[in-house]
């Protein structure tokens, strides 16, 4: 992999939808945070939980596991985002991969092809996220750090939708076939988790 690719799991929001933190919720045994997270370190290496509760998920992650302090928390990931890129040095990484805690069905395989191919993307294409019927999928997406300007400036005018913003940013859209959409399967309700 030639480019340099940082994954970043948004943990620890209010779950209003769950009724409890979504990230500790089991499925098949195994919390969906630590899910995500062995997914990820396993295809890029670099892997970040942002959270505002960085103690929280100690047990259930590696013991050196990295986090970043969400410094707004409640207000939503794309405002999260926007912290991220703003912390994010372009002369150390290429690509953020935002990731939400809720993904149980992430295919390391399917997830490689994404990464390796982002390197055949110009450099004016700054994000690169897939679309599935319901609309953009942003928190399984790729964000070059040199977006930033213009998501500060859509979220300085009030915008937090996700679907909003990546309509007028210059971005490549992921193809999605049936496995890469069932992949991004998210699980919103308790009775979704399996092994509860």
């Amino acid at each position: 992999m030639s480019v340099k690719v940082k994954a970043v799991i948004l943990a620890g929001g209010f779950s209003r939808r769950m009724g409890r933190d979504k990230s500790l919720v089991l499925w098949e045994g195994v919390p969906l945070l630590r899910r995500v997270y062995d997914v990820a370190a396993a295809v890029v290496g670099d892997v970040t939980v942002m959270t505002p509760w960085g103690d929280r998920y100690r047990e259930i992650l590696p013991a050196d596991y990295h986090w970043l302090a969400d410094e707004r928390p409640g207000e939503g990931p794309l405002v999260a985002l926007q912290q991220v890129l703003g912390e994010s040095n372009p002369a150390e990484v290429d690509w953020i991969w935002l990731l939400g805690c809720d993904l149980p069905c992430l295919d390391g395989a399917i997830l490689r092809g994404w990464v390796n191919h982002l390197e055949n993307h110009f450099s004016e294409q700054l994000v690169a996220v897939a679309r599935s019927q319901a609309g953009w999928e942003p928190l399984c997406g790729f964000y070059r750090p040199e977006v930033l300007p213009q998501l500060r400036e859509f979220i300085a005018q009030g915008g937090r939708s996700f679907q909003n913003w990546l309509d007028g940013v210059p971005h490549v859209q992921i193809p999605l076939g049936e496995a890469e959409a069932e992949m991004l399967y998210n699980c919103n309700y308790l009775e979704e988790g399996k092994g509860e």
